[in-house]
């Protein structure tokens, strides 16, 4: 496999991991949407650097990172100009049969949103695990082995 390619499936491997923790630090009531994002974000970058114990120029280029996380995810829920993807997608069965062009419209957004950010978000995680010594990076495998599961914080 050429070395590139390599770095690119770690790189966002690093990116699967990242977003996995942040999903496992958010509660149902906690995370993104909360309100107080940077405060959410700081946290998260916090306790997953404690757990792989980086650096602060590791702790940065994982801030940078969740940061690119956040603005995909914002971008996806106001891609189509609704805001609320549960609303958009409720509205495809409200009549007597499913709008085919307006869920032709919405997968159609929504993955125009994935594409447009997804190169950032690659580089950033990229750049994040490429940072990350021998040792870290194994946690970050091994974590993604478990499924995610033992970063997660219960009470």
């Amino acid at each position: 496999m050429k070395h590139w390619i390599k770095r690119t499936l770690f790189g966002f491997a690093g990116l699967a991991v990242v977003a996995g923790s942040i999903a496992g630090c958010a509660g149902h009531r906690h995370g993104w949407g909360s309100g107080d994002s940077a405060e959410f974000r700081t946290r998260m970058v916090e306790r997953v650097g404690s757990k792989l114990e980086l650096d602060a120029s590791q702790k940065q280029k994982l801030t940078v990172l969740a940061e690119k996380l956040q603005a995909q995810r914002e971008a996806m829920r106001g891609a189509g100009g609704a805001g609320d993807p549960r609303s958009q997608f409720k509205a495809l069965f409200a009549g007597n049969k499913l709008d085919q062009a307006a869920a032709t419209r919405l997968v159609d957004e929504k993955t125009s949103a994935v594409r447009n950010g997804s190169p950032e978000i690659i580089a950033a995680a990229a750049d994040f695990f490429d940072s990350l010594n021998a040792a870290q990076q194994q946690k970050v495998r091994d974590f993604m082995d478990r499924g995610g599961r033992r970063w997660r914080h219960h009470g």
